[in-house]
């Protein structure tokens, strides 16, 4: 957790797995939203953490909150003088929303959670797909395969469309896909140009509590959010296609050294380096930076 003392004037609202959230009478409508190193996998927060983690998500949604200009989003205008020096590399000063239950899953790619439900049903979140796809295939077109948000410490679960009418009502689940699947194309389209593929990302938004306007909020597009490859690899193929710029390496490694009966395992310094270094590589990609 961040060190109180470090911000004066702020109280700790929320702390979750890998962020803190705080409020001060002198920002009313506004939350900073503050990223740690923390690494999370299984449910769990694992020692050490990511050097720069914080740092790197942080920069990377900035950066793509600028790239998808048109897209109402809750940075808080000039708002980077407001944060603490502390931890001005990695927090982000945003608005409050009255935010939807939903996690906005958009899917360019069968991977993950959705090539297992595959699997069994030959569709992702009662969207039907072709017969014969292997892990790793583009689909015909983006996916939209939503999620309920389940109450802190229970699982995420994937629901219908259907199910997200009954949630939100008819006319918000269909802002709601439309505007995932947008952001999802124009997103895409960058990546690509910087040889990279956006497999597939998750999105949050809310309703500005004055206006009702969908906003997009938390954070967009990170390694932690999304699953990014290397064109060029997966054009290749072989084994290292589906090399995702993420935390992968650290799931890998505990699915090989870990029962997840007992608490976790302390990370080698290895594995947290070659962590950082994808997590470096990709926002080098993106950013050129």
């Amino acid at each position: 957790m961040t060190d109180a003392a470090a911000l004066p004037g702020w109280t700790l609202l929320y702390s979750g797995k890998v962020r803190e959230l705080y409020t001060s009478p002198d920002h009313p409508g506004t939350v900073l939203m503050v990223a740690s190193d923390r690494v999370s996998a299984f449910d769990h927060v694992l020692e050490p953490g990511i050097p720069g983690k914080g740092e790197l998500l942080t920069t990377l949604s900035r950066w793509w909150f600028e790239q998808l200009y048109g897209v109402p989003n809750h940075l808080a205008p000039s708002a980077t003088a407001d944060i603490p020096e502390s931890v001005a590399a990695r927090a982000m000063l945003v608005t409050t929303l009255d935010m939807y239950p939903v996690e906005c899953v958009v899917r360019g790619y069968l991977s993950g959670s959705g090539w297992l439900e595959y699997q069994q049903t030959q569709s992702v979140c009662g969207v039907a797909l072709p017969a014969g796809l292997s892990d790793g295939d583009r689909l015909p077109e983006p996916i939209y395969t939503p999620a309920w948000k389940a109450p802190l410490g229970e699982h995420d679960e994937n629901i219908t469309y259907e199910r997200t009418v009954e949630l939100v009502g008819a006319e918000v689940a269909s802002a709601l896909r439309d505007a995932s699947l947008d952001i999802f194309t124009r997103a895409s389209a960058i990546a690509e140009a910087r040889g990279i593929i956006l497999a597939d990302t998750k999105f949050e938004f809310g309703a500005d509590p004055e206006t009702g306007e969908l906003t997009l909020g938390d954070e967009v597009l990170t390694s932690d959010s999304s699953r990014f490859w290397d064109a060029e690899l997966y054009a290749a193929g072989g084994p290292r296609r589906l090399e995702s710029f993420d935390k992968q390496i650290v799931r890998n490694w505990l699915k090989a050294n870990w029962d997840q009966a007992t608490a976790p395992p302390t990370l080698p310094s290895e594995i947290v380096e070659q962590t950082a270094a994808r997590y470096r590589e990709l926002i080098e990609r993106l950013t050129g930076a």
